[in-house]
């Protein structure tokens, strides 16, 4: 059985996709979701091997959630969309496959039967993904999207990754490493990312520690690891 996601906002869609998979066979659907957040959510925690995803879904489309999971976990994308303009850009994105609503069994055949494939030989997906121009924050039930720009720093702890701004702190599904790689974060801890342009000062410690102090007065640790690299972008 391959472990499987479907993401659409509409309702119905995603129940007569389930249906069409299950009818197929081989398909375990391990989540069904509404909107991208949710998504990632589940993503992150039950690492499917398979996502059915619908590209045009308001606050953020399929293209743009892509680029908000872990290279480390993304799964093998099968677009599935009533619009078939964006047939090209599914390619150059190096998604598995791309299926026209309604879907047609005969269709899903094809792409289940490269979903198999791909799955039985343990090839990796190679999604091609763009740097984060915005990152979804969940408040209750709503999305708020935080510019990287906006960020003065982002910190994981058990509960999750929090990120730091001028009007408040956000929680969001992305991980640090998702937010290190696409953004303009840099790490200066395992457990924060730093806004460079944020910095008000680099305090020097023993045993080769350091510490941060950011200019909206936040003191962040600073570990042997990563104080070189942080010197390099800074130039120090």
């Amino acid at each position: 059985m391959i472990r499987t996601v479907i993401v659409d906002d509409e309702q119905h869609a995603r129940d007569e996709l389930a249906s069409l998979l299950n009818e197929a066979g081989g398909i375990d659907i391990v989540a069904s979701c509404g909107n991208a957040v949710e998504a990632i959510r589940a993503i992150n925690r039950l690492r499917p091997q398979a996502l059915f995803l619908d590209i045009q879904m308001p606050v953020l489309d399929g293209f743009e959630m892509l680029g908000m999971i872990d290279d480390e976990i993304m799964p093998h994308v099968i677009f599935v969309t009533a619009y078939d303009s964006y047939a090209l850009r599914a390619f150059e994105e190096k998604t598995l496959d791309y299926l026209l609503k309604p879907v047609e069994p005969e269709r899903l055949a094809k792409a289940l039967e490269k979903l198999r494939l791909v799955v039985q030989s343990g090839e990796r997906p190679d999604i091609s993904t763009e740097p984060l121009k915005r990152i979804p924050c969940a408040i209750g039930s709503r999305i708020k999207l935080v510019d990287p720009d906006e960020v003065d720093h982002a910190h994981s702890d058990l509960s999750g990754v929090h990120l730091y701004t001028g009007s408040g702190s956000f929680f969001t599904e992305l991980t640090l490493k998702t937010l290190e790689q696409r953004t303009d974060l840099v790490r200066c801890h395992k457990s924060y990312l730093v806004n460079v342009a944020c910095i008000d000062e680099i305090r020097l410690l023993d045993n080769g520690l350091a510490e941060i102090r950011t200019r909206g007065g936040q003191n962040l640790p600073v570990s042997r690891r990563y104080l070189r690299h942080l010197k390099d972008v800074l130039n120090i």
